[in-house]
């Protein structure tokens, strides 16, 4: 892909990556955040949170099964919004259900085992996002860099984890991404069980 065409394909996706809050807005606009509005919010920006953190994570077997190695330029906006989204998530319920009750979100934490999941998951988010670009990849060295990025797969677990304990009823959306979630998990140890198959063959060839 050229130059001009990927700069066109990462602003496209970078407005549609917008339209969810862009959609949020306008139901808020014309008073279609239903009858509670407060839990409308949090549950699409967390759902949305959840839907880029897959999609960052779809990205790698994509691009496998594929063969277009561009879609890998992509993968970092895609991170990027998956924490934008559980930033503004994580708002929501600071500001909007609890209105900054520090002493209440604390217990929140700490009893509530949804609550927990979802504040783990966006701490370790938050190094993830401030290691994205290519200054601290300098600067962490290639290999610490992967280490510390890898753990999207955990964050990605724990996000799963948060959204099937919130839900108290219809388990078929967190079902849904949990099965997505796995499938994504079986790809990503396929390819790691063909590398390491790969090499000891390597090994064993040069020996």
């Amino acid at each position: 892909m050229t130059p001009a065409r990927l700069a066109a394909v990462k602003a496209a996706l970078f407005i549609l990556c917008l339209m969810p809050l862009a959609q949020l807005a306008w139901l808020g606009w014309t008073d279609g955040l239903g009858a509670n509005p407060i839990e409308f919010i949090s549950r699409h920006l967390g759902a949305w949170a959840l839907n880029f953190l897959l999609a960052t994570l779809a990205v790698t077997p994509l691009r496998q099964l594929s063969g277009w190695h561009w879609l890998m330029r992509l993968r970092r906006m895609l991170g990027l919004f998956a924490f934008f989204y559980a930033l503004l998530h994580f708002l929501a319920y600071v500001w909007l259900d609890q209105f900054f009750d520090w002493a209440a979100i604390a217990r929140d934490i700490a009893k509530r085992p949804f609550i927990t999941a979802g504040f783990a998951a966006f701490v370790l988010l938050l190094p993830l996002a401030a290691t994205s670009n290519a200054t601290m990849l300098r600067r962490l060295g290639g290999r610490r860099w992967q280490r510390l990025h890898r753990s999207i797969y955990a964050i990605a677990v724990i996000a799963v984890a948060h959204y099937w304990w919130l839900v108290k009823k219809d388990f078929r959306l967190p079902l849904l991404y949990a099965i997505l979630l796995g499938a994504l998990l079986g790809l990503r140890a396929l390819r790691l069980s063909r590398e390491r198959q790969r090499q000891l063959s390597s090994y064993s060839r040069s020996r």
